[in-house]
Parts: structure tokens; sequence; C-alpha cells
């Protein structure tokens, strides 16, 4: 249910943070109910069929984040992308004209290479067993752990979806929605307002394109010259120094760019929010309490973001025949 004022909505807050902070010393992550999308799914699945699944993921992601530790926020954004579109069915992973992967709102999105790898090691010692859909979820927490955020277990049992549409990821945030906007798409998905404060969170690490943002610089609502006024001053002349050129990468976190923490709040706090969005979070009566209660309680962050994460993962999964196992995470079956 929507709050229907900025007072109603800070009373609710009251209610909540003490039964998260209550969760971070009680117990672990948040489990679904029994009727939710992927009910059948099991932290258990490939205990025997692929003992080594989980362990495989892990030791490949540490490797290439050891090789390049850009790649491991990829690969959360990569999770992302895969779930907000048909859930979270790998069909991002397809590589075939007119799919998801080819949308130009794919077009800076890594680490597709990685997840070939692990598949490639996980067809040698299980062929035909483990879904892409499955590999993505477990490199994506366990590439969490890499920049320093939380561990939450997994359930598995995903099947890889066969369709993958372009026109479809155009639905994916780009940084210049509105709150509405957002809240929508992420109820659409199952998820709720405090699933998009807390993901939204994922920023803490990460680079984004000069492109995205060259028009809060120098042609904020569509006037030359002019720049969001939302945005710190200091703030604001780094950014024109560092994104002359479309092309060149900023740190969507400007304090702790590489460490897994809730410094991107704070950063809202201090009108630095890279994105217009990230920014309109801290602004909005709706997200605003939860952006500083969250900028104060660096443990409910990461103890929610394992939640938020798995909520993520639960996504309008594929189970059973509603799917496949591909062989090849690039491609459907051939057979």
């Amino acid at each position: 249910m929507k709050p229907s004022s900025s007072l109603s909505f800070h009373l609710l807050l009251l209610l909540l943070l003490p039964q998260l902070l209550m969760a971070v010393y009680a117990g672990g992550p948040y489990q679904k109910a029994p009727d939710d999308d992927g009910d059948q799914l099991d932290k258990h699945y490939y205990a025997r069929s692929c003992p080594s699944f989980e362990a495989i993921v892990g030791s490949k992601i540490a490797h290439w984040h050891s090789v390049d530790p850009t790649l491991s926020p990829g690969l959360i954004r990569l999770l992302f992308h895969d779930c907000a579109v048909r859930g979270c069915d790998a069909s991002i992973l397809l590589d075939n004209p007119g799919g998801e992967r080819r949308s130009p709102v794919s077009a800076t999105l890594r680490g597709f290479h990685v997840i070939d790898d692990i598949k490639a090691e996980i067809e040698r010692r299980c062929p035909k067993t483990v879904s892409c859909a499955d590999i993505l979820v477990a490199a994506a927490r366990d590439a969490t752990l890499m920049v320093g955020g939380p561990y939450w277990g997994n359930v598995y049992g995903r099947r890889d979806g066969r369709v993958s549409i372009a026109q479809q990821a155009e639905a994916i945030p780009k940084g210049r929605e509105s709150i509405t906007h957002l809240i929508d798409l992420f109820d659409s998905m199952g998820l709720d307002i405090l699933d998009l404060v807390v993901l939204s969170g994922a920023h803490t690490v990460g680079r984004a394109t000069c492109q995205s943002i060259q028009y809060r610089l120098y042609n904020y609502t569509g006037v030359p010259g002019k720049s969001d006024p939302s945005i710190n001053p200091r703030y604001l002349n780094y950014l024109k120094r560092k994104c002359r050129w479309p092309s060149a990468y900023v740190d969507l976190d400007a304090a702790t760019p590489t460490k897994f923490d809730n410094a991107y709040y704070r950063n809202l706090d201090n009108r630095m929010g890279l994105l217009s969005t990230d920014q309109l979070l801290h602004s909005d009566s709706r997200t605003g309490p939860l952006v500083a209660a969250l900028s104060s309680q660096p443990m409910v962050f990461v103890h929610q973001f394992a939640r938020s994460m798995k909520n993520l993962a639960d996504t309008m999964v594929l189970e059973g025949d509603e799917g496949e196992i591909r062989t090849n995470c690039n491609f459907v079956n051939k057979y």
C-alpha cells in the first residue's frame, strides 16, 4: 500500500526500522512466502546433481575480480537487467538479433564472458544440469562479496527462458525517470518501495558513462549551458571536469567508489547523487525517509541489501517445463 503522505510514511518507517534492526541480529535473510514466485526453488537443488556448483562459481568470480575488479559491480547490474525484463530467466544472456542484449540500453553491460567461463566449467563437471539463470544469480551474490557486500543464501531451480526481445529492455531505468515511474516498475516486478531504495544502493560501487549525465551538466531541461541546480556546486565542478566526453566513465559513488558501504546514501544527503534518479530518492517524500534511515544505519543497509537481492532473484522465475537448461548461455538449445 502506498503512503498517502510524508507524515504517514515517517510513522511507517518508525515501525519498520526496529524490525530491520532486530533482523540484523536475529537471523538470516528474509524467506519468501510459499505462494510467491519461486516457491519450488530450493537451496539444496544441486546438492546431488552438481554439488560443486557454488564452489565453481565462487572460484571463477574470485579469479575474474582479481583480473578486473570493475567486473563485480557489472555482474550485479547484469542480474538486475535480466530480472527486470521477463523475470530472472537469463534472457539478457541470449546473443541473438533483436534480443535484450542488442538493445541500446544494454550497450554498457559487462560480465557476459565471466558467465560463459563459469558455464563452460560447470558443463564439464555437470553437463546439462545447471541453468544459466541460476549461474547469474550465484555470480551476482559472489560478486557482491568481492566488493565487501553481504552474503546471502540463494535458492536454485530456475529454468532459462527461450525468448528475448530488445524492445522490452527499454523498460530498464536510464537514470532520468520519476520516482513514481520507478515505484510502478518495481511493483510490476513484485518488489516494493523498500526494495527500490535498497537496491539503488548498489550504486555504492560501479561506474556510469558520462553520456548518461551530460544533460544534467550542460543542457538541463533543454536549456543550453544550464546545469541541474540540485547538484552540489563543488561536485558539479568535478563532474564537468570529468565528463567532457560522453564516452568517459565516472564513479557512481564519489566518496568510496570501490567499497560496499552506505556512503551512497550520505552522498545523497550532500546532493552528490550522480544520476537524477539517485538524487530524487532523497528529495521525494515517499523515499526520502528511507534514504535518511539507511544513511545513518549502515548495518540495516547491509542486511536489507541481502534481503532485497533475494527478492530480486525470485522475480517471475521459470520452473520445470516453463523453460530449459541451456548448454550455452548465449543460445537456446537446438534439441
